[in-house]
């Protein structure tokens, strides 16, 4: 998936061409996929790399933070009896101030960071994990399909892929919903996207909680 096919009218998970225009909101298109029904920013709205990074800076994550840590316990708390002693974890998309990798470090788990701003690591790119965690990242991803197309090849069989992001399951309370107001927001997910997402690379879908998703890879 590349940067020409979003800007023919593919969509940007599953490439289908039936898109169609869902919203504008502050000057801003969105668009809706009737195959896997993702909503998403059109790409000409999306912010610049130097802008987006300086909005990601703004973020106060702290592993001292005890607020944060309840906050990220809604994804680690459901994820954590499913692994496997010593089990190795990624946290994909750590951001400025890593705390879930902490957090499974602090239960022996052996944990890597990657962020494409504050831990680009490559290497970590090109290997392989027992876990991937992904908590308040999937809805940043501009090309969903190729992101989701990398976590499955970094997730070994039987591994799991623990996603937190907020769902967008009422399309009336779009206009209003908090999590579109922030412009770095660009992928939006219903139910059914994540099914589709499931369906799609032969994962098992559980759902412990409303915004989150624990993907299960077939051993």
């Amino acid at each position: 998936m590349n940067p020409a096919r979003l800007r023919d009218g593919a969509c940007p998970l599953c490439s289908a061409r039936s898109v169609r225009p869902f919203a504008t909101l502050r000057a801003r298109s969105y668009l809706r996929c009737d195959r896997c029904r993702l909503t998403y920013l059109d790409p000409e709205h999306r912010l610049g790399a130097a802008e987006e990074e300086a909005r990601y800076r703004t973020h106060q994550n702290d592993p001292e933070d005890v607020g944060y840590r309840r906050f990220l316990a809604r994804l680690a708390d459901p994820l954590l009896p499913l692994l496997e002693p010593a089990a190795h974890g990624l946290d994909y998309g750590s951001g400025p101030g890593p705390t879930l990798s902490v957090m499974f470090e602090e239960k022996g788990f052996t944990m890597r960071n990657y962020d494409p701003f504050f831990a680009p690591d490559e290497e970590a790119l090109d290997r392989t994990f027992d876990f991937i965690t992904c908590s308040e990242t999937a809805e940043h991803f501009f090309r969903p399909g190729a992101e989701f197309a990398r976590l499955d090849q970094m997730l070994r069989p039987g591994g799991w892929l623990g996603l937190m992001t907020e769902l967008l399951d009422d399309d009336a309370a779009f206009d209003d919903w908090w999590y579109v107001r922030d412009p770095t927001h660009v992928s939006f997910y219903r139910s059914e996207t994540f099914e589709w997402i499931g369906d799609r690379f032969g994962w098992s879908l559980h759902r412990p909680a409303r915004s989150v998703v624990l993907f299960r890879k077939p051993p």
